[in-house]
Order: structure tokens, then C-alpha cells, then sequence
């Protein structure tokens, strides 16, 4: 997949849950566990994390119980992760969603069934796994050619 877009409503005066002052664009390299947040502005890139809270312990203590129970309780979580990156991105004119695995895709999924997005231009690109400088200057890049 080269790139999808989606162009999506943008809320106004939304929280950012305190994680991001309101910009204009932000990249944001995914997968299942974990999301990497950079705002592009003419200031060097800072990340801010956005972790899924599914310990270790609770996958133990699940597989012990049932596996279906297990595969509940994990699809509740990635759904809550998707939920909390929607809330912060609301603010945003545009998003880059990027990284090696579909999370990307399910979060645009998650925000393309919500009217709140309707404004929103979305962006999706497949990369691998990549180190925060290189993060930092893929964003970069992207928006700087899509300005």
C-alpha cells in the first residue's frame, strides 16, 4: 500500500488530553503497542508516546482463563488505544499515519466511521521500523513536498 487519504471533519476546541498544543499537521508512526507522535512545525520535531496498556501479566492471567476471553479483553484494549490517538488528533488538519504494520490502517478504519474526521486529510504510508531521527525526518519530508 503506497497511500490512502481521507479528508475528515476538524472538532473545534477539542482536549488534547494535554499530550499536544493544537498544530496543523502530525505524523504519527504506529503499530500495535505503540505511537509515536511528531507535530510538524518550523521547530525541531519533538515525539510524544502514546503506549497500549495491555501488561504482560494480564496476557499471562488471560491465557490461563481463555483464550477468548483473552482475545476480548485484547481487542477492547487496541480499540481504547485507537479511541485515545482519535481524541488527540482531532486537532489536526492533517495526519501521516506510518509505520510496518496494519495498526495504521485499523486507526484510519477507527476514525473514517467517525464524523469527526470528515474534515480531516488523512494519510497512510507503509515504512519499516525506523529509529526517531528517522521518524522525525520522514515527517518532515512528507509534509514538506505536501505543503
Amino acid at each position: 500500500m503506497d497511500s490512502l487519504s481521507f479528508c475528515s471533519q476538524q472538532s473545534q476546541n477539542h482536549a488534547t488530553s494535554g499530550i499536544m498544543k493544537k498544530a496543523k499537521k502530525i505524523g504519527i508512526w504506529m503499530d500495535h503497542f505503540v505511537a509515536n507522535l511528531m507535530e510538524f512545525t518550523a521547530e525541531p520535531l519533538k515525539t510524544e508516546t502514546v503506549a497500549l496498556q495491555f501488561t504482560h501479566d494480564e496476557k499471562e492471567r488471560s491465557i490461563g482463563k481463555s483464550e477468548n476471553l483473552m482475545h476480548n479483553k485484547e481487542q477492547h484494549r487496541q480499540l481504547d488505544y485507537y479511541k485515545k490517538l482519535g481524541g488527540i488528533i482531532t486537532n489536526y488538519e492533517a495526519i501521516l499515519l506510518f509505520g510496518p504494520t496494519q495498526a495504521k490502517t485499523e486507526l484510519f478504519n477507527v476514525l473514517r466511521a467517525d464524523h469527526r474526521f470528515t474534515n480531516i486529510k488523512i494519510e497512510l504510508k507503509q515504512t519499516d521500523k525506523l529509529t526517531e531521527n528517522q521518524q522525525h525526518a520522514f515527517v518532515k519530508d512528507h509534509f514538506s513536498k505536501h505543503a
